[in-house]
This record gives C-alpha cells, structure tokens and sequence, in this order.
C-alpha cells in the first residue's frame, strides 16, 4: 500500500475566516484558479473541491434550496448536499471527496491527501525510436493493436455481433485480418464488462483460434469476466491485476491498469510504457484514476461520442417533448465536446486519437433512437482540439490505418499515419440482425417464465430494499405495445413486495416497458440492466422526474452464483406450480 501525502490547496488567513458566512461559500485559489467550497455550520466546516464528481462539472448556488446547504452542477444539474457531502439527485449515488480542514492560530488550510502518481515509479528515460517500432493500428470503435518492439497488445475487441443485447452494432468495419491479429497478439487488455468492450460474441471465435491467449483485466469489485463460465466461452489464461502497479511484458514494455473515480467497481483505463514513451487509454472512464493523470503522454485515447445512456430518448411523458429531447442531446454533445477539449488541452498529449464511440443503432426497429441520438463525431472533436491546441497532433482513424510513432515525434509534418487503400470498405452495411436476435429470443419460451412467481424470485434475490420507489414492469413487443399474455407486475421497494395496485403513501414512481426477449434474456441470466437500458430496449416515464433509479440499477446486477440459482429455482416452481397465480 503507498502511502498518501498531504498538499496544502486552499489557505485563508485569518481574516477570511471570519468574514465565512453561514452556509456556502465559494472560494478560489488565485495562483491556480482551482474553486472550492466550504460550507459553515453551527458545529463544524466542511470543504472539497467545486467539481462535480460525475464528469467534473463547476458547481453553483441551487437556487431551489431553501436551507442553504446544496449546489447545482452546470453540466447535468446534479445537486450536492455540502452539509453532508451526499449527492441528492441524483439520490444515493456518490459521496464527494472532502478535503482535510486544519485550523491555526484561526488560519485555515484546506488540504488534499493523494497517493503518489503510481506511474512514476521505477521511471525510465524516453529513448530514440525508430520507424516501425511503435505503431498503433486502429481495428473498429474501442479496438486498437498496439506493436511495441516485438510484443502486440489489443485493446477491447468488439468484432462482431452486437452490444448491449441489440442495442448497439459497429458502425466501421473491421479491416478483414482483425480476427487473425486478435489470435495472435501477445496479450489483450479489456477495461470492463460492457459489451462493447466485453464482447463475448468475438470471444467465442477468438476462444477457437487460440484459448490460452494472454487477457489482462483490473482488480474490479464487479469481476469483467463473471459471466464466462455461463457463455460456454473457452478461455484459459485470465489474468487480474492489482490497480497502479507496473506489469512487465518485456525489458521494454510494461503497462498499468487504473480505476476510474466514478465507477471504481467496473471502468478501467489503461497506461502503456515502451522505452519511456507513454500511451494513456482512458476508454470509458468518467473521471480516470479520479483525475490524476500522466501530462505530455506521446498518445491520448478516449472516447468522444456521446449518446452511450438511454436518457432523454427513451423517456417520455411531462417535459419529454421531441423538442426538448433534441434540445438537451445538442446541449450535451456541445458539453462534452467543450469538456474533451479541455481535458487534452490540460494534459498535452502528443498525440490525440477520440475512439470508442464508433456505433450505430442499426436494426430498424431502433430508428428512432438512430434519428434521436445524435453524437458528437471524432472529426468534429479533433477540430475543436486543434483550435485550442494546434501543437497537438490529432488522428481520426480508419479501420486498419497507421500512427508510426517515431514518424510523429520526429516530423509531425510527414505523414506519420498510413491510412487504408482506398477501395477499403469503412462502414458496415449488414449486421446479421436475425444470428443475434434469435438467441434473445430463445429466452422468452424458457420454463421459468411460464410462472409468474419468477418475479418474486428474481427480485427477491437482487435483494434490494429499504427505498421509497415503486416501479410498474410492462413486458412488451419490438415496438413497445404491451404484449399479449406478457407480464405486468408492480414492484415496492420500500418492502419488496409486490402489490396489485400502487400504494396510497407518497412514493417515488416508474413505469418500464422492456422488450420482452431482451427481459427475459437479462432475468435468464442475470445479466446487467444496462442491457435494456443503454441498450435502448425500454421505455420509460417517472414521478418525480428525478434519477432515482440509481441505486436501483446498481442492486440489478449480476452475481456469479446467480445462473446455478435459476436452474434451481425452475426446478422448484415446476414442483410447485399448482401455488402459482
């Protein structure tokens, strides 16, 4: 375990103190211009950081508070409660990050314990490269080969099938020797469990070609590879590693895996090392390594797109208007541009590729969201990049073009990208929709299904209880009409039970329509919620209109037991059907 050391990142002198007023205060450094906020109470003061937690966001007065207690972020409005810390919308999700308050001689510091930059141990000198001997080749959305030296490593492959159930298809095409490369790398990094990072349909091929293939995942609290055994898949050599710690390929290579600060329990980025020259991978990460990350990289990946949640277009009903849908989805495409923008100019990457964006809702049933979710695109983000840093060099990939590492340090000017020939198809134009879909849709006649008691059974073993929600479930067809002789069924959460009609006490309400096949695949087997969700496979209405379904998603999770539980929970009902309503 490192240990932490102590920075001193705000200090008022006395006076200041004592001109701190009841309540909020917002304060600024005024050699950096970092804000913070200290929050004066009858007892005690507390402090942090005026940044958002979710994607580091400024906050600012709620004009809707009326105890003087909570700030509004100007990204996506979410609130803070500075008296106890607590994020209330949305409810029970993060705690902010306190800074340490130490009080002298009525002087106050504000100060900040880190541990020390995990990358900077054991450092090594940047040698001279020469051409060929880094090269990184972009395969589709997260997927790119890294050649260092004589070791190739991959990142993320999603080659084939869809993610998210149904939800997302790959938009590019990958270059046709992506599988043979994926078969014959030296090692894979796969930074979590979402299936377009996790794609267990390119696995499956990637397990026949070579099963004891070398895959590198971090140390998670939720396990990337919990559903393996489940998926039939045949993978021998998976290997955790602990968090900031070095891995040693060869005498010239070695990687780190980092958490990310929002979602510690599944997101991961990455850093990659060969002869001092630095690649940083931030993949999905909302706040990697909690924002503490290696400046001057010689190569920055990130995403860039937007549109990976259902929020606003699967939502309906009050303020969902299609008006007010394109208005917040302009909104935050602009938002997220402006915020990626910011972060490479802060950390001076060398280089900067945006990836792991490239998808599409292709199936037609989902034309709706194609046409609704507008995303930001990787062309649009290297401009903005180049207007505010024109020394960095930017790269908007193809599938199968070339970065030549040496070729850019040496003369960005040169052509230091290769880029593929140009009767090379780009993007993709047939998914193989039916393949997938008749797998998901294998689940709807399973046996459990034909009891409605599997509801209880489910949920109760989710285990999540103890909060004023009620949601009402509708199991529907493709296109979101209830289906005939399809569940519908409330669940309280404030009990687990399961009531025929909503209760009388005030209570915080959802109503879900979820695609029958994409349902029952989820419940089947355990799967994540984020199958429906980001999946686009719901549709959903609220009261209030707050994000309290945040904690509810976290408990609809899956367990690594829960597959062996369903067999035996079928075996019970098919006993005991005659109990069943």
């Amino acid at each position: 375990m490192t240990s932490q050391v102590s920075k001193t990142v705000l200090r008022l002198e006395a006076e200041e103190v004592q001109t701190l007023k009841d309540g909020i205060n917002f304060k600024k450094q005024p050699e950096d211009g970092k804000c913070y906020i200290i929050y004066k109470g009858k007892d005690k003061m507390r402090a942090c950081r005026n940044q958002c937690k979710h994607q580091g966001g400024l906050f600012i007065k709620d004009i809707e508070d009326m105890d003087g207690r909570t700030v509004r972020c100007t990204k996506h409005y979410w609130k803070l409660n500075v008296a106890t810390m607590e994020y209330v919308n949305p409810p029970d999700s993060f705690m902010q990050d306190e800074l340490v308050l130490s009080d002298t001689d009525g002087s106050l510091e504000l100060l900040e314990l880190n541990p020390p930059d995990p990358w900077t141990a054991e450092p090594r000198e940047a040698q001279e490269l020469h051409a060929g001997e880094i090269t990184l080749t972009y395969i589709t959305h997260a997927c790119m080969e890294l050649k260092a030296g004589n070791k190739r490593m991959m990142f993320d492959p999603w080659l084939t099938g869809p993610a998210f159930a149904r939800g997302w298809w790959l938009l590019h095409e990958p270059p046709s020797d992506a599988m043979d490369r994926l078969s014959q790398a030296d090692l894979i990094y796969i930074s979590h469990m979402h299936s377009d990072h996790l794609s267990y349909p390119t696995l499956q091929q990637l397990s026949m070609k070579r099963p004891d293939i070398p895959i590198y995942v971090g140390d998670t609290s939720r396990p990337v590879f919990w559903y393996l055994e489940k998926s039939g898949v045949n993978l021998t050599n998976i290997n955790v590693v602990p968090f900031g710690v070095w891995q040693n390929v060869d005498e010239h290579l070695r990687f780190m895996i980092l958490m990310d600060g929002v979602h510690p329990e599944m997101d991961t980025c990455l850093i990659v090392e060969y002869k001092g020259h630095m690649i940083l991978n931030t993949v999905d990460c909302t706040r990697p390594n909690n924002g503490r990350l290696p400046h001057g990289v010689d190569v920055m990946l990130s995403d860039f797109a937007g549109g990976a949640s259902g929020f606003p277009m699967t939502f309906h009903g009050g303020k969902y208007t299609e008006s007010w849908k394109a208005g917040f989805i302009k909104n935050e495409r602009k938002k997220l541009l402006n915020y990626k923008t910011q972060l490479v100019k802060s950390l001076q990457p060398k280089i900067y590729c945006p990836f792991a964006g490239y998808f599409t809702e292709a199936h037609p049933s989902d034309r709706y969201i194609k046409e609704t979710n507008i995303k930001n695109s990787a062309a649009d983000l290297n401009e903005s990049i180049r207007k505010s840093c024109p020394n960095i060099l930017t790269w908007t990939p193809s599938p199968g073009s070339v970065l030549d590492l040496a070729l850019a340090l040496n003369d960005p000017s040169n052509s230091a990208i290769t880029e593929p020939p140009n009767d090379t198809k780009i993007y993709k134009d047939s998914w193989d929709f039916d393949l997938y879909l008749d797998e998901l849709n294998a689940s709807i006649s399973a046996e459990i299904f034909k009891y409605k008691s599997w509801i209880q059974y489910y949920y109760k073993w989710a285990g999540f209880k103890g909060y004023n929600l009620v949601i009402r479930v509708i199991e529907t067809d493709d296109d979101f009409e209830p289906l005939k002789g399809g569940y519908d069924y409330l669940v309280d959460f404030l009990d687990l039970s399961f009531p025929d009609v909503r209760p009388e006490r005030d209570h915080a309400f959802e109503e879900i329509k979820n695609r029958v096949n994409v349902m029952r695949h989820v419940v089947l087997n355990g799967r994540l919620w984020d199958d429906l969700y980001i999946g686009f496979s719901n549709r959903m209405s609220r009261d209030p209109d707050t994000n309290f379904l945040h904690l509810t998603w976290y408990h609809l999770v899956p367990q690594c037991t829960y597959v062996n539980n369903m067999k035996v929970l079928t075996c019970c009902m098919l006993k005991n059907h005659h109990t069943d309503s």
